[in-house]
């Protein structure tokens, strides 16, 4: 082969390596997953949150989600996994509807427009996808399974329909769950969102709440997700009190369900997780949206109770309970008395009291509560010390909230005893006089699933006027969509506009009946997609079961922590669900999961409007999608993300480079950073044992580091010891003829190929092939570390002439001080320098330096 034919063939043509490398892998199934296969292998079922195809390109956050993942799925098929490792699209949704109602095209079409814009991009990602796997939440063979699902939790009396309260979005024209709603506004439009009392179906997620707390503990998830769940659920040990409101406060007629006590008055109950406070009670509040707010309102009042009520409701549960927000409250006029001392106490609405927690009523402890402190501070309520910390003085001003324990003062009966003690004593007396007893509150409420949409799965209820509510026969399913022509929200759910669709007759009776209008939350979909993806085309069941046991729960789950209070925790609930059923042999869906952080540019996050995106298609044409993929594992810690920059990825693409060029010198045995074609001797074998020990330290710890952090998704430490055994390679080569017929070399530099492959799997594949690997780099065995060689036998030291740094040599760690003097003496350039000068001595510091005095 002539020099210029030789240089041609070592370009790295990245564009064509990519794309043939592609095309090999899908005419070959090397990313197909044999999901029967019967042998000894672990199955590793690797995942990434599917994507929304509502736009028609994929951004760096996908890319950022993505290629973490695979690279991790690649490195665990080394490691000797059979890996499945399928793609989606989550296509039901506000914003393919949205996006068509726009511009006036239907959301199927739209909707698989995009997906097929979209597969293609994620095949440029390189992602070791099992394409035969693909499956879409808004196509019929699908949906017919949430639809399933449905029923299953409707007869089994986990789904029902209730009137109650509802995030309503105008803008949108449609309810939103609680974790669709962010400071007050919709996740979606950004509109604010107001309450609306609506009949909606619901999930009793709330059944489940105990589980879902308790099953927490063993998943190997971010500790700050779990503390969101936990949160989320917020399951509270404490009791039930009831205070007592006499009915001449009654200013309108009371609502239905209003309890009485046995004197006809009014029984105001409160949730408290500190009855040791009752005695420092000196205010209650109720919510604005509690039924007894208005009714309890002295009528010279009302006006202005009413407007806060309505000012209220124009904020979200979690503005209105932030810490950083000013609390406030406005008075009633009616008393309640307190069942432990009878003292008459100030009735308030307060809006950080949330109707939907505990009873929507609240006893108002200002020495013992911060959020009760300030209202009463700012409405000059007075407040009683109950509760003495050591070495507290009991008539000193607070001048914030004592939250701490302590010992009983002004509560007659327990002064002076510890006061969670005090608080279980309280609540037995209490429970005996039959005004309060012990009880667990739960901040989670039910997963309300109806929404007034168009493009969602439909819900498969009739309603009968005879026979009520009646599920659609499990044969008639899917209940599919029909052609609407006007989807647009009108605040109530497009399908009603067709009669053809809602028109149609009792299963049971068979009797005029109506479908129901609404569709089911998108977030109903993905609670169990990951579940069908091994047979996506099945007929006659969701899934089956013997496939779930083979390779559930999903080994490792990748995606944002933005879906911990959503579908997090619902697929968390729809699997102990299944499990319950019998469909499922185990209660979590995930094992393992990992959130990615953030990729900014110019330290602001990125976005049209600020010009600052990263646009990826503009870096796959000038360095490839490997460069991109490398840039992303080496720029950034993977849970906290990072800033972009240009300098980055460059850096990253000039370290492919040097692994190119190195594995190309040492086939045609060139130096490195020589014209190929010269004449210079390869390594003496007496120079490589000399120099093969180094090496050999910086290998094994290579791929001792790069497979723990693999294991722990610290993928730029894991690329940053790639970067130190290529370093170590150069310096091992020198400016010496490179070459694979050198044992040392080639087993350092194939180890690199290796180990670089999952974060840049084209470039990887292209060099194994190269170097004369006979199956798949993919299908080769992910190197392992020796123990015994983690640990140099040799030490680096600095040789100085009178002070200044000549060379550097590498001696045995057990040599003596006069051998390594000797050896020194006679190191590289040292004689040369030396020359006939007097060497007036040589001080050796073990282990670090040489210096020669002359």
């Amino acid at each position: 082969m002539s020099n210029c034919e030789h240089d041609r063939n070592t370009v790295y043509d990245f564009k064509s390596i990519e794309s043939n490398w592609r095309e090999k892998w899908a005419d070959s199934g090397h990313d197909q997953t044999d999901l029967d296969a019967d042998d000894k292998r672990k199955r590793t079922y690797c995942l990434s949150m599917f994507s929304y195809p509502s736009g028609d390109k994929l951004h760096l956050g996908h890319w950022y989600n993505y290629v973490p993942a695979d690279t991790w799925a690649r490195f665990r098929r080394m490691s000797g996994d059979n890996v499945f490792q399928p793609m989606g699209f989550d296509s039901f949704g506000l914003p393919a509807e949205n996006y068509a109602i726009k511009c006036g095209v239907h959301p199927h079409i739209h909707t698989e427009e995009n997906i097929s814009v979209i597969r293609d991009q994620l095949k440029t990602i390189g992602a070791m996808y099992d394409w035969r796997s693909e499956l879409a939440t808004h196509r019929p063979e699908y949906y017919k399974w949430t639809q399933w699902l449905f029923l299953q939790l409707y007869k089994n009396d986990l789904a029902y329909r209730d009137d109650s309260p509802v995030n309503w979005c105008n803008s949108c024209q449609t309810v939103l769950a609680n974790e669709q709603v962010e400071s007050g506004n919709c996740e979606r439009c950004g509109e604010f969102v107001e309450k609306k009392e609506l009949t909606q179906w619901k999930f009793r997620i709330t059944k489940y709440a105990d589980r879902l707390i308790d099953g927490l503990e063993d998943l190997d998830w971010p500790e700050e997700t779990k503390k969101k769940q936990l949160s989320w659920i917020g399951r509270s040990h404490g009791a039930d009190v009831d205070f007592v409101v006499s009915r001449k406060y009654v200013q309108d007629d009371l609502p239905a369900n209003t309890e009485l006590n046995a004197d006809g008055d009014i029984v105001l109950r409160v949730f408290t997780t500190r009855p040791d406070t009752l005695f420092g009670v000196t205010y209650m509040a109720v919510a604005p949206e509690h039924p007894l707010a208005v009714c309890l309102t002295e009528k010279e009042m009302q006006p202005e109770v009413e407007k806060y009520i309505t000012d209220s409701a124009k904020l979200s549960e979690v503005d209105r309970q932030g810490t950083e927000r000013e609390k406030t409250g406005i008075r009633t006029g009616a008393l309640a008395v307190n069942p432990v001392n009878g003292e008459e106490i100030p009735i308030l609405v307060a809006d950080y009291v949330i109707a939907s927690y505990g009873t929507g009523a609240v006893m108002a402890v200002p020495a013992h509560d911060q959020r009760d402190f300030e209202v009463a501070d700012k409405l000059k309520l007075p407040l009683r010390r109950v509760i003495l910390g050591d070495g507290q003085v009991s008539d000193s001003e607070l001048q914030e909230a004592w939250t701490d324990d302590g010992v009983m003062i002004n509560s007659e009966g327990y002064n002076g005893d510890p006061n969670r003690q005090a608080g279980k004593k309280i609540i037995s007396k209490l429970d005996a006089k039959g005004v309060g007893k012990q009880t667990i509150q739960y901040r989670l409420r039910d997963w309300l699933v109806s929404r007034q949409r168009f493009w969602g799965a439909p819900i498969p209820i009739v309603h009968c006027t005879d026979c009520g509510a009646v599920a659609v026969p499990e044969d008639q399913l899917p209940l599919q969509l029909p052609d609407v022509v006007d989807y647009k929200p009108k605040g109530k759910s497009p399908l009603e506009s067709s009669d053809k669709y809602m028109n149609t007759s009792c299963p049971e009776c068979g009797k005029d009946a109506r479908r129901d209008p609404d569709t089911m939350d998108t977030f109903v979909c993905s609670s169990w997609y990951f579940l069908r993806y091994m047979r996506p085309d099945l007929e006659d069941a969701m899934f089956l079961k013997e496939d779930t046991q083979k390779w559930l729960p999903t080994e490792m789950y990748v995606g944002g922590a933005d879906h911990a209070y959503g579908h997090l925790l619902f697929s968390r609930f729809i699997t102990k669900v299944f499990h319950d059923l019998g469909y499922l042999d185990f209660e979590e869906p995930f094992k393992s999961l990992r959130h990615q952080g953030m990729i900014t540019r110019d330290g602001q996050k990125m976005s049209k409007s600020k010009g600052n995106t990263v646009v990826p298609a503009e870096y796959l044409e000038q360095f490839g999608t490997d460069t991109l993929r490398a840039y992303l594992m080496k720029g950034f810690a993977f849970a906290e993300g990072g800033d972009w920059t240009d300098n980055g990825i460059e850096g990253i693409h000039k370290f492919l480079l040097r692994v190119w060029r190195i594995t190309h010198s040492a086939l045609a045995n060139q130096p490195l950073g020589q014209d190929m074609g010269q004449d210079v001797p390869v390594l003496s074998d007496a120079e490589r044992e000399k120099r093969w020990p180094k090496l050999r330290v910086v290998l094994h710890n290579s791929i001792f580091a790069c497979t723990r952090d693999l294991e722990r998704f610290q993928f730029n430490t894991a690329v940053s010891k790639l970067m130190e055994l290529n370093n170590a390679l150069r310096e091992y080569s020198g400016t010496d003829a490179v070459t694979f017929e050198d044992p040392y070399l080639k087993e350092a530099l194939l180890n690199l190929i290796q180990m670089l492959s999952p974060f840049a799997p084209h470039f990887g594949a292209e060099l194994w092939e190269r170097v004369g690997g006979q199956e798949s780099v993919f299908d080769s065995s992910w190197p392992v570390h020796n123990e015994s060689f983690l640990v140099a036998d040799t030490v680096t030291y600095v040789i100085q002439i009178n002070g200044k740094i000549r060379e550097k040599m590498d001696a045995a760690k057990n040599a003596s001080k006069d051998e390594v003097e000797k050896e020194a003496l006679a190191y590289g350039r040292i004689p040369e320098l030396i020359g006939d000068s007097e060497i007036r001595k040589v001080i050796v510091v073990p282990g670090k330096l040489v210096n020669v005095v002359i």
